[in-house]
């Protein structure tokens, strides 16, 4: 049911139901597959506030996308009935997200990152009860955070990345964060969709961080410490 979403979930919902993997990305589906795995892409609303969106920062110990922001997910498991049960249960384990406050509105195309394997089917959902939310384990994640979409399409946050491979791919500095590859890629594809998006420079572009060298794509995208967030 979506008679209770606000009114700015629209034109999102129904760009979304109609979506196809190129519209994120040129690249196809691999033959074999790929391993499957999604994120949840939460959007929620604070008072005054507007929409945004929760994301997280891995954990500068991590072997794989040390540090780099991202959507709570990951592999899907053998019992997980679908792309948004692997969502929520990862939500669940990563941040202590209550499956019972979200609405899940969409399930939006599978994207292949081939550095990875992952084919990676992002999970559309509102979260129609927040609460507070934090690291699980502080050894994988780092910090939970909800960025506001007017911060996320205001010109002066965006910029475009340089991998050292040669890649280039549109990224987001806001909040003490740069939010670069699939989780900046996919964001900046439902920011036009939903409407909300801002002319910006794209001639703006700078190196990936040294600190930041993460494959390109990488789907494991932002400080530390256990603050909740609500």
């Amino acid at each position: 049911m979506t008679a209770e979403l606000p009114a700015w979930w629209e034109p999102l919902l129904s760009r979304a139901r109609t979506a196809a993997t190129a519209d994120f990305t040129a690249l196809p589906l691999p033959d074999d597959g790929g391993r499957a795995s999604a994120v949840l892409v939460l959007l929620g609303e604070q008072p005054g506030r507007g929409p945004d969106v929760l994301v997280l920062q891995r954990a500068a110990s991590m072997r794989n996308h040390a540090g780099q922001p991202a959507f709570p997910g990951g592999a899907a498991d053998p019992g997980d009935a679908d792309a948004a049960a692997t969502a929520l249960r990862e939500a669940a384990e990563e941040v202590g997200l209550v499956d019972t406050s979200v609405q899940v509105v969409a399930t939006l195309p599978p994207l292949w990152i081939p550095v990875s394997g992952f084919v990676v089917t992002p999970v559309l959902a509102w979260w129609r009860a927040p609460h507070e939310v934090y690291p699980q384990d502080p050894a994988e994640v780092a910090r939970v955070a909800r960025l506001p979409i007017a911060e996320l399409v205001d010109p002066a946050h965006r910029l475009r990345i340089r991998h050292p491979s040669g890649y280039v791919g549109p990224a987001f500095r806001v909040r003490g964060m740069l939010v670069w590859g699939f989780t900046a890629g996919v964001l900046a594809t439902l920011l036009e969709m939903g409407g909300w998006y801002r002319p910006w420079s794209t001639d703006r572009v700078e190196d990936l961080p040294v600190a930041a060298d993460e494959p390109t794509g990488s789907h494991g995208d932002i400080g530390s410490g256990q603050t909740p967030v609500r």
